[in-house]
């Protein structure tokens, strides 16, 4: 784990368990050097035996990225971009949780909680930290400003791993409730995509009074029995919209040809032993989350300029590497036990973003049946399962819009 000065540790506030810890990214210039030297000594294999992305992530692909992996990328500036932000530890149910607090200038602002996903991490959220806190700079109004706080999941990044079983998506939304208020808040919001979006539905299912409504942007809206016919391959049901025929041929995509990696992780997340001595192992792994996403993260390697750089790639795969969570990030898939794509039932108010290049964009249909306090949905014309990361203004704009109406 990444050093924390001593310093650092001496200036915490609160007291005991309960104490915010600031927090310093500090790793060692060893730890990098030896990164490089594995990268370095990767044994590949052939290349695959397919002109297409059917076998998985492609040769050509994954040494363009171990190439300036090793050559050209630099932790630091990643590093840095942290550090520029206010950090933290807190303990909370017994393990320490690190997260990015950010208050904005404007004293009316929104308190918000912002949930990362896997293969993601905080890095993914950077980019929205200016937008969402300093709306007033990025063409939006003060009254559209938000206290940010952006946590990183228990097993993920610089959180602490839990050493038992029962870290599941509740309890770390309860968590996250803990959090909220040990920071004072007594009124706020939540956001997430992919797990993050998990977490922030079972907080909407749960329903703190202090918590006002949920914006996602992985959606849990598709109706059981269209899941199920999904899942078993069936030809779409009659009398589906041309948007509702869509999300169900996106499902069924999903389900025949992306969801291994899940499947893996849910059932023998301590079987990965690979990515935790692999550099090159762990990348592929982290690449391969579903075909649109690998699409455009393929075409920025190969020199095409897409909504991410080389670097935005890296950052968050050298955190997981830098914190040796690959097995511990996917437990997560294993100590689940709802469904991704179904309703919870959600009773308070929801926002929801449907970008069409999510595994599922969900049609406003399905999300009107599934959360009956929706107030606000938007269908965008670009934008995927990373969209704070790909489209960060695009997606802070979103968040604004859905949460307008909740404010007082």
């Amino acid at each position: 784990m990444p050093a924390v000065t001593a310093n650092q540790q001496a200036s915490a506030t609160g007291d005991g368990k309960a104490a915010l810890r600031p927090f310093r990214v500090n790793v060692p210039e060893a730890e990098l050097s030896e990164l490089r030297k594995r990268i370095n000594a990767t044994k590949w294999p052939e290349r695959e035996t397919v002109s297409d992305a059917s076998q998985g992530v492609q040769l050509a692909t994954i040494r363009q990225l171990a190439h300036h992996w090793a050559t050209a990328y630099d932790w630091r500036k990643c590093e840095a971009r942290l550090n520029a932000l206010p950090q933290f530890m807190t303990e909370i149910d017994g393990l320490d949780i690190h997260f990015i607090h950010v208050r904005s200038k404007h004293d009316d602002a929104l308190p918000l909680i912002v949930t990362h996903g896997w293969p993601g991490s905080v890095v993914e959220l950077l980019k929205i930290v200016d937008p969402l806190t300093n709306p007033t700079a990025h063409g939006a109004s003060a009254a559209d400003a938000f206290h940010l706080v952006i946590p990183s999941l228990p097993g993920f990044g610089f959180s602490g791993k839990p050493t038992a079983t029962g870290w599941d998506p509740a309890r770390m939304a309860r968590a996250w409730v803990t959090l909220m208020k040990r920071l004072g808040y007594t009124r706020f919001v939540a956001q997430g995509g992919d797990w993050g979006a998990m977490v922030t539905d079972v907080m909407g299912t749960q329903a703190p009074a202090e918590l006002l409504g949920i914006h996602l942007n992985w959606v849990f809206a598709v109706p059981p029995e269209i899941n199920a016919a999904a899942f078993a391959g069936q030809p779409a049901p009659d009398g589906l919209s041309a948007d509702e025929q869509r999300a169900y041929e996106q499902l069924g995509s999903f389900y025949r040809k992306g969801v291994g990696y899940a499947i893996e992780m849910a059932n023998r997340p301590q079987t990965l032993y690979a990515f935790a001595d692999s550099p090159i192992g762990l990348a592929a792994f982290l690449l391969d989350h579903d075909a649109r996403s690998y699409e455009l993260i393929a075409r920025t390697f190969a020199g095409e300029r897409t909504g991410l750089s080389r670097d935005d790639v890296l950052d968050n795969i050298t955190l997981y590497w830098l914190t040796n969570t690959a097995i511990s990030s996917a437990r997560i898939y294993w100590e689940n036990k709802l469904g991704f794509f179904t309703p919870k039932g959600v009773a308070i108010p929801v926002a929801v973003s449907a970008f069409p290049d999510e595994v599922c964009t969900i049609p406003q249909s399905w999300a009107a049946r599934a959360y009956p306090r929706l107030i606000y949905y938007n269908k965008l014309d670009q934008g995927g399962h990373f969209a704070a990361w790909e489209q960060p203004q695009l997606f802070s704009k979103e968040v604004r819009a859905g949460f307008r109406s909740l404010r007082a």
